[in-house]
């Protein structure tokens, strides 16, 4: 039986594209890790799905993964859209490299991915958005 594990994600970039961070907490059983990272010159889009590589890069075992994001572009792309992406080479999709770490990611695992509306009260979405910010925000202080 593969653990069940929630992975809430947000990426965030200031200026789009511009300084980004992303951040993420990995729950099981109650137990949660929190994650974050950032990049000098990004995009938001970007940002939101290095979240959720990164917190799949974190799992020591195959797991049925939920990833919980306020991003369509990353909830549709996991659910609908990559299997078509896959098939035509990721011609004219855009972030191929980062579609691609996904999927090496994600291999071990089951994912599926379940969008929730941002910035509306979501406790995890709201922390993940934080962790983003001030990822995002330290790097642009790194690199002024």
């Amino acid at each position: 039986m593969k653990k069940q594990i929630t992975l809430y994600s947000d990426g965030s970039s200031l200026g789009n594209p511009g300084p980004g961070g992303y951040g993420g907490i990995l729950e099981y059983q109650g137990t949660r890790k929190e994650y974050s990272g950032a990049e000098p010159h990004t995009t938001n889009n970007r940002m939101e799905l290095r979240g959720v590589i990164e917190g799949l890069k974190l799992l020591k075992e195959p797991c049925t993964v939920e990833v919980v994001s306020d991003s369509s572009y990353v909830t549709k792309a996991i659910n609908e859209w990559l299997e078509g992406w896959v098939k035509k080479d990721f011609k004219k999709v855009k972030n191929p490299d980062l579609w691609r770490a996904y999927l090496e990611a994600a291999a071990p695992h089951q994912v599926k991915g379940t969008w929730v509306r941002g910035h509306n009260g979501h406790p995890e979405n709201e922390r993940c958005d934080t962790l983003a910010r001030e990822a995002a925000e330290a790097i642009k202080e790194q690199t002024q």
